[in-house]
């Protein structure tokens, strides 16, 4: 069985407060780049990089203005998955794989850092990052945080069910219960990546949502600024939504079996999972 960690690898504070998060007081909210690391006998697995240290140390032009300027970015070397990885006694060596839900910037900025893993994620996303077509897109992927050496791995977003999903199951190099889960619709390659823990499967289903009642299964709901943000990045609305109502029925019928988080909620991340300890937000919307 594996060891699973769950790291927060970059602490955005947009304006916004409760507005954005559900419970903050004051005038910023407090979202995480939740990403995990997977101690594996085929060595270390990370699934997301969330920042990287480049990041840190020199943000722009390998971020985008226009992003940080909406997220502000703590940008904490601390943070980084390579300072986590090194605070737990390992070498960046040591992390042979990268599973990624998308390449969105905050996702995928620590790829650099680990030289020797082979990068999994699908194709569509492989692709729509090539071509960056559009002012979003352009500042959504940004090849700065990439190496021209880095070996990806794609896939194709395909395979044998798993709950009712279709799941790349045979990824190169890793268990078999390591999956990558197609979930598009906040980019063209989007995934969510199942793992098999010791009691239960972990879902991280990347930005698939947001907030964490947006899979309550009687009275979904986000908060404005969350929507408004999911609306401003969603590549297709309807794909997207379809998928979040997947989800539901997921956490519905088979909660027990599967838990559920994004990379973004803190409260999740406190909690491991979706639902643990939330506290409902003073304004929400109801999902369209």
């Amino acid at each position: 069985m594996y060891t699973i960690h769950h790291l927060n690898c970059g602490t955005l504070c947009p304006w916004g407060g409760s507005f954005v998060d559900g419970y903050s007081d004051g005038l910023h909210a407090r979202l995480v780049c939740h990403c995990l690391l997977i101690e594996t006998d085929e060595g270390l697995v990370l699934v997301d990089t969330g920042f990287g240290a480049r990041d840190v140390a020199e943000p722009h032009p390998r971020l985008s203005s226009l992003f940080t300027t909406i997220l502000r970015p703590r940008l904490l070397m601390e943070e980084t998955a390579l300072a986590q990885v090194h605070a737990r006694g390992f070498r960046a060596e040591d992390v042979r794989h990268i599973v990624l839900t998308h390449l969105d910037f905050d996702h995928a900025g620590g790829i650099a850092d680990f030289p020797h893993a082979l990068v999994h994620l699908l194709a569509d996303e492989l692709d729509a990052a090539g071509r960056r077509e559009g002012l979003v897109a352009r500042g959504r992927y940004r090849p700065d945080q990439w190496n021209a050496d880095v070996r990806w791995r794609p896939y194709r977003a395909e395979g044998e069910p798993w709950f009712g999903f279709p799941a790349v199951r045979a990824v190169d190099g890793l268990p078999p219960d390591i999956l990558l889960i197609p979930l598009a619709g906040h980019t063209a390659g989007h995934a969510g990546v199942a793992v098999r823990g010791r009691d239960r499967w972990m879902l991280h289903a990347g930005d698939a949502y947001f907030f964490r009642d947006e899979l309550d299964p009687k009275t979904p709901a986000c908060t404005p600024g969350l929507a408004a943000y999911q609306s401003l990045m969603e590549v297709d609305p309807d794909l997207r939504k379809a998928n979040q109502a997947r989800l539901r029925e997921l956490s519905r019928h088979h909660g027990g079996d599967v838990r559920i988080f994004c990379a973004h909620d803190a409260i999740e991340l406190e909690g491991r999972g979706r639902a643990i300890g939330a506290r409902r937000p003073a304004r929400v919307l109801e999902p369209a």
